[in-house]
């Protein structure tokens, strides 16, 4: 059914229905939360002096989630709720009319996906995949829910800020594979192309030991391959009983694959499922029947493409003339920068 509806020119205006049949009204006050964004750098700069990640600006929200919950979440606001609580930055001074709130997001959006691979992941609940490592494609620097990481209420509630992104102008800008897009819209995923988002390297390895004659198989494995495989936490585990004292054999070689690309396929089933779940908490289940994935990501995180076309909406040139030469000038400029 789903192929159909999105095939449907009345996808949109269904989607812009459900969305706005299903809204409840916004609160009369916003909720107040103090942060403390300094603890929170200290505590990205080394975050293992405190697994607990008590300063994260994450935790520090989460902790307020007894009035977010009430005031904020689940509730199905209305697009025009643009801001969802107001930030007092402990010792900055900001006065918080909207900017305060949005860089709460983005720090939360930081935390749980950063954007530099040269910095720690300061909160447990995403991974960096093997590409980030090992490969050159355009998916290098993504995550997916760590599979050790069993902290369920939390992956709904960031289910949640991810619903509550959808139904608004906001964004929650989570660097997630195609694999985590399409489990999290209901989707189907393949092996080949999807998890070659989360680890080309292993896909290819695989396809190889898929073809390869015996010959080949005994040079390159010898008894050295055994019913393990490394997880994207990198933790080894066992495909069967026993399995890291058991060689694979030539002729098993088919079953051994079948048992990776299982494991590897499910190994942050139990993550997605509660991220899932928040989201439906927030958004009904007809909108994610009828968003693709890539829809999906697109109203959650933006479109990290912008063009010039797109900025010059947003463009205000005071005391210059639509016609100025000087404004024919900069956007031509902009057009060939970002060519």
């Amino acid at each position: 059914m789903k192929p159909f509806l999105l095939l449907s020119k009345q996808s949109e205006a269904l989607i812009a229905h459900c969305l706005q049949s299903s809204e409840s009204s916004a609160p009369d006050s916003l909720p107040k939360l103090y942060i403390n964004r300094l603890l929170a750098q200290e505590h990205r700069a080394n975050p293992a002096l405190d697994p607990s990640c008590r300063n994260a600006v994450f935790t520090q929200v989460w902790h307020h989630r007894g009035m977010c919950m009430g005031l904020l979440l689940p509730h199905r606001w209305p697009l025009t709720h643009s801001q969802w609580w107001e930030c007092d930055f402990v010792t900055e001074g900001i006065i918080d009319s909207g900017g305060g709130f949005r860089d709460s997001l983005t720090d939360v959006s930081e935390e749980l996906c950063p954007s530099s691979s040269d910095v720690p992941v300061p909160l447990p609940f995403f991974v960096r995949t093997s590409n980030q490592a090992n490969s050159s494609s355009d998916t290098r620097d993504r995550y997916v829910p760590n599979p050790s990481c069993k902290d369920f209420p939390k992956y709904e509630w960031i289910g949640q800020l991810m619903g509550a992104a959808l139904r608004s102008k906001e964004f929650l800008i989570l660097s997630l594979p195609a694999l985590v897009w399409k489990q999290l819209a209901g989707e189907e995923v393949s092996w080949s192309k999807d998890f070659a988002t989360v680890d080309s390297e292993l896909v290819k390895l695989l396809e190889v030991l898929e073809r390869v004659d015996k010959e080949g198989f005994e040079f390159m494995f010898g008894r050295d391959l055994t019913y393990t495989t490394v997880l994207s936490d990198q933790r080894m585990v066992e495909l069967i009983p026993n399995g890291s004292n058991i060689a694979v054999r030539y002729e098993d070689r088919r079953e051994f694959i079948r048992l990776v690309q299982k494991a590897r396929l499910e190994e942050s089933k139990e993550q997605i499922a509660a991220i899932r779940a928040g989201l439906l908490r927030v958004v009904p289940q007809p909108v994610l029947d009828l968003l693709t994935w890539q829809q999906m990501e697109k109203r959650i995180c933006g479109d990290p493409d912008i063009t010039v076309a797109e900025l010059q909406k947003f463009i205000k040139f005071e005391d210059f003339p639509p016609d100025d030469t000087r404004i024919k000038y900069f956007l031509e400029a902009l057009n060939n920068f970002t060519s």
